[in-house]
């Protein structure tokens, strides 16, 4: 069955027409639904036909997905663990802002990830299948309703969950265009980052499909030969080779993109590598988002990771900033709920497994 999330303005009009309906129903149905995150009142609303309103539930769903699980941090910071209809479970998270009234959402794109980063949870139980449009979209409205229970209005939205968005751009670039739309999430493109871990082609595909929204590339490692170890996509696409990438996306949207690194212990957090890191960068405006490390236990590989001590970290983005690189650290958030990507769906699985 399809929910409401599956259709922009024009499929459903044409979903009422062939069910004998004037379409003009449909806009104010898919504005009802997506202003209150999905939480429409479909047998009150008036301006449905009685019976196209007891269709719905056998013919059409409000959503395709369900929370399985709700944590909270100490902080604020809410994950929710999806489970979707077609199969599979996801990760998306509602951060608070400073300011009380907003909010900030991150999305996933895949059941699982296939990228095996070393030192993320997303992809320790590998790849599952691409999501739907869809289901993107019911993400973003299950985040939607969060906000609004908190009386905060969701305001950005980062495709930085699970998976590689790069590897499924169809689905995200129609999800983007639902939820950006006026008549349907109506948030700005400007609102909207979407992260890879350097698919040079996708950013390539993501800078010609004139979206307006932004671009975080997870480089992680200034150097070929570190990256590939902790990172193995960059056997395949070279630092150079993604940062001129990221080059041809600044210079045709005009967005300043962010590079984000993680800093590991002894593996990319020394002093040379930070001056390589600047070299590497060169002449891009970029803002360097450097995220300490969040232990998941074991890597891919079986290899331990630790996060470098404060003073390193701080000497890390020194030099940075004393080579006129713009960098700051990630605000950590929901640590106590395992709020890092895929840490929430591993502890599902682990005890799937245990039973």
């Amino acid at each position: 069955m399809t929910s409401l999330a599956d259709h922009d303005l024009e499929s459903l009009q044409r979903l009422l027409a062939e069910w004998g309906h004037r379409p003009g129903s449909a806009a104010a149905l898919l504005r009802a639904y997506h202003d209150a995150g999905g939480a429409v009142d479909v047998p009150a609303a008036a301006y449905l036909p009685k019976d196209v309103r007891a269709r719905f539930g056998a013919d059409l769903a409000l959503f395709a997905s369900r929370v399985l699980t709700r944590r909270q941090s100490d902080d604020g910071t809410v994950k929710l663990l999806v489970g979707l209809d077609r199969g599979g479970a996801v990760e998306c998270v509602l951060m608070p802002a400073f300011d009380p009234r907003r909010a900030a959402g991150c999305v996933s794109s895949q059941v699982g990830c296939a990228m095996g980063c070393d030192f993320c949870a997303s992809t320790k139980s590998g790849l599952e299948r691409d999501l739907a449009a869809g289901e993107i979209v019911e993400q973003f409205l299950h985040l939607r309703a969060e906000a609004l229970r908190q009386g905060r209005r969701l305001q950005t939205l980062v495709f930085m969950g699970m998976g590689e968005p790069m590897h499924n751009l169809p689905a995200v670039v129609t999800a983007i265009g639902r939820i950006t739309r006026p008549a349907l999430g109506n948030l700005g493109p400007r609102n909207i980052t979407v992260s890879t871990v350097g698919i040079v082609p996708g950013i390539d595909a993501l800078r010609d499909a004139d979206l307006g929204v932004h671009l975080a590339v997870s480089l992680h490692a200034p150097d070929d030969d570190t990256r590939a170890r902790i990172v193995p996509t960059g056997r395949r696409h070279k630092v150079a080779e993604i940062v001129a990438a990221t080059h041809r996306f600044a210079d045709a949207t005009g967005r300043i993109p962010t590079i984000e690194y993680c800093l590991l212990a002894d593996v990319n957090d020394a002093d040379a590598q930070a001056h390589c890191l600047a070299d590497v960068l060169g002449g891009l405006r970029a803002h360097v988002n450097l995220i300490p490390y969040n232990w998941i236990g074991p890597g891919v590989s079986g290899a331990i990771y630790r996060q470098p001590s404060l003073e390193r970290m701080q000497r890390f983005i020194a030099i940075l900033r004393e080579r006129r690189v713009v960098a700051h650290f990630r605000r950590q958030r929901g640590d106590d709920v395992s709020a890092a990507c895929g840490q929430l769906r591993e502890t599902l699985v682990q005890a799937r497994v245990a039973r």
